[in-house]
């Protein structure tokens, strides 16, 4: 019982980071084509965009904040939350020095900008790679049949490797006898060899 409470958690969990992320994704999608941009083009193309793309920040490490992460998983999302506040002040600088037309410090602060942006990126990924969406929770009984699974792995890729071999033997005999029946079943056992087993 205690494992299935787990699982819902870190279900939720992830169900939560993605949810931040739908509404948080298109705007920092936005934010790093701007920080592509060269400084001066920012300055005529996004100077009034960024205000609203900094308050989606702002408001996504509010949503982050509200989310209670699974136990365990405190340090991945306290490290997504400083992601986004650090891109948030970041965005907030950039944006400041627009505002002062300030085109060297723009072009000072865009490394770090787009770094902060990044960070974001990564935070999220380790979030949840760590605890990824889940469709249902497996069953206990369902455990020993992924086991049965991982063992019929290499049985497959065994029976696959020889009929490779055997069919790459068959072939070149009846290439060598010019029987095409023979050239013809050794073809067929390679093909079925690469059939059987798909890494």
């Amino acid at each position: 019982m205690e494992r299935t409470v787990r699982i819902g958690e870190r279900g939720a969990y992830a169900s939560a980071v993605a949810g931040l992320w739908q509404r948080l994704g298109t705007a920092l999608a936005r934010l790093e084509r701007i920080a592509e941009s060269p400084a001066d083009q920012i300055a005529y193309e996004a100077q009034e965009e960024l205000p609203s793309l900094q308050y989606a920040l702002h408001a996504g490490a509010e949503l982050a904040l509200g989310i209670q992460p699974p136990i365990g998983a405190e340090p991945v999302h306290a490290d997504l939350v400083a992601a986004l506040s650090q891109a948030r002040d970041a965005t907030a600088e950039v944006a400041s020095a627009l505002a002062e037309t300030d085109d060297d410090l723009v072009e000072r602060l865009l490394p770090e900008w787009r770094g902060a942006l990044f960070r974001v990126r990564l935070a999220r990924l380790r979030a949840l790679e760590r605890y990824p969406l889940e469709l249902g929770a497996p069953e206990p009984s369902e455990e020993p049949e992924e086991a049965s699974d991982e063992t019929s792995l290499p049985v497959a890729a065994i029976a696959a490797a020889t009929l490779i071999v055997v069919g790459a033997i068959v072939f070149t005999a009846g290439a060598v006898l010019a029987a095409w029946p023979l050239w013809a079943a050794g073809l067929a056992l390679f093909a079925g060899g690469f059939i059987l087993f798909r890494p």
